[in-house]
């Protein structure tokens, strides 16, 4: 168990290390991929952008967004290709159709609804006659 915990390591090191920068030809040309693929989720860590991801599936798709830019492929066209290979997953901010109405309006509706459930508990409640112990002034606490 130890051998393969430390084969994987050393797989993963070796990957990690023989991941070759990325040279740019123009600032223009690392500003707009830097912008782009900061608006592209890691297909692997889900909660890092590709641009930050240290994956070796991030670089392989930092190296395939360069190559299409290089290719002429506009931001949307980029963008459209990743979705086709990776689904709406890969953006960070989906289109809204109806395979992502979930996504974009499911956390609204779930704060209504828990508004009405909380409206209805609070109404029951107020409907309801609290037992009250008989008040004495002659009481003394």
């Amino acid at each position: 168990m130890k051998r393969l915990t430390l084969a994987i390591l050393l797989a993963l090191l070796a990957a990690v290390a023989s991941a070759k920068p990325i040279e740019f030809q123009s600032p223009s040309e690392q500003t707009r991929f830097r912008e782009l693929t900061e608006e592209l989720r890691c297909v692997m860590c889900q909660n890092q952008s590709l641009a930050d991801s240290n994956a070796p599936i991030a670089h392989d798709l930092r190296l395939e967004v360069l190559r299409l830019m290089r290719d002429g492929k506009s931001d949307a066209q980029i963008k459209k290709y990743l979705v086709a290979r990776y689904t709406d997953f890969v953006l960070y901010e989906p289109e809204v159709k109806p395979m992502t109405w979930l996504l974009w309006f499911g956390p609204g509706l779930l704060i209504i609804g828990g508004g009405i459930v909380i409206a209805i508990i609070v109404k029951k409640r107020g409907q309801r006659a609290p037992d009250a112990p008989p008040s004495s002034d002659s009481q003394e606490w």
